[in-house]
């Protein structure tokens, strides 16, 4: 349950995203419009859905929120129709998706990891940047994160971990911290991890830096170094490797560390793409679904961005001013 100022919040980004919503020349969007995506971008998108219905009344847009990697898998594995994805790490559209179910990614938002918490947390008067790493260690200490077969955010919780352990230059700090989190504490997705901080069945969960804004948790930031959230550090963050289920079963693949950069894409099977393309003129405007992102704590890249100008170039043409070619 969002906390009242943030309902408040929600509301007030609803009508500014209306005000800046772009004019459509052609047709009026209508009909069903299929969403897939990451949990971590439900709140944005709801202001967003509202924005885009008050607009298009007759277009009704339908969001399942899943974990990016499941989101994916729903297309490429069960054939789920699906109009846009969007994943909280692009690579995973990159790795899944493309170029079987997709033709371009846009790279439009970004993000960082932290540590939440509760005021019903342990040791939540003592927790801070320099003895969070004691403390997950503790005994009695209960954290979890997210499944990273299904979550980008449950591979990154993992990465941070990696990293801090070679930038505070503690052997063995991973192995041992991972001791101390039983298995029933990874959930399908982040946003999971919420009403168990909430209830105190978890003292610490790892989380996107937005959605703690969004949710009013408490948390632990942590240094650019080790929380993927400063595209400087990428060459650092490569150094951490988490290893997650692939494109078919049996089969795996390795993820490098990298700052966190979410991805959009229009599939090629859609069944609505005039709506799909007027949802994505929004999204990726910076009066539009960016400003959104950014006022409830999620910094966007303005412009979005995608890594060459082939891609640009096999973007609708709707959406080629939103976008720079760049890495």
């Amino acid at each position: 349950m969002l906390r009242r100022p943030i309902l408040v919040d929600i509301c007030f980004l609803f009508l500014i995203g209306l005000a800046f919503f772009p004019c459509s020349a052609g047709a009026e969007p209508q009909g069903k419009l299929i969403m897939f995506h990451a949990g971590s971008l439900s709140v944005p998108f709801e202001v967003m859905e509202k924005a885009v219905e008050a607009k298009y009344p007759k277009l009704d847009l339908l969001r399942e929120p899943s974990g990016s990697q499941k989101a994916s898998r729903k297309i490429s594995e069960l054939n789920k129709p699906c109009d846009i994805m969007a994943s909280a790490d692009y690579q995973v559209i990159d790795k899944l998706l493309m170029p079987d179910y997709a033709d371009w990614n846009i790279r439009f938002a970004s993000n960082q990891l932290v540590l939440c918490y509760t005021e019903k947390s342990k040791y939540a008067n003592e927790i801070n940047a320099d003895n969070w790493r004691q403390i997950l260690q503790r005994k009695g200490v209960s954290w979890g994160h997210a499944d990273p077969n299904i979550d980008p955010c449950g591979y990154r919780s993992l990465m941070v971990l990696q990293l801090a352990e070679r930038h505070y230059k503690e052997p063995g700090f991973y192995d041992k911290v991972i001791a101390n989190r039983p298995k029933e504490n990874i959930r399908p997705k982040s946003v999971e991890l919420i009403s168990l901080l909430q209830t105190g069945n978890l003292d610490f969960a790892w989380e996107y830096l937005s959605v703690a804004v969004q949710q009013g948790l408490k948390y632990v930031k942590l240094p650019d170094e080790i929380n993927l959230g400063n595209y400087q550090y990428d060459d650092f963050y490569g150094q951490a490797v988490v290893k997650v289920t692939g494109k078919e079963p049996g089969i795996f693949m390795d993820i490098k560390g990298a700052s966190c950069t979410y991805g959009v894409t229009l599939i090629k099977t859609a069944p609505n793409k005039e709506a799909a393309i007027a949802f994505l003129s929004y999204m990726l405007d910076s009066n539009g679904g960016l400003k959104v992102l950014k006022d409830l704590g999620q910094p966007p890249l303005v412009p979005c961005r995608v890594p060459t100008k082939e891609m640009k170039a096999r973007l609708p043409e709707e959406l080629k001013g939103l976008v720079e070619v760049t890495n």
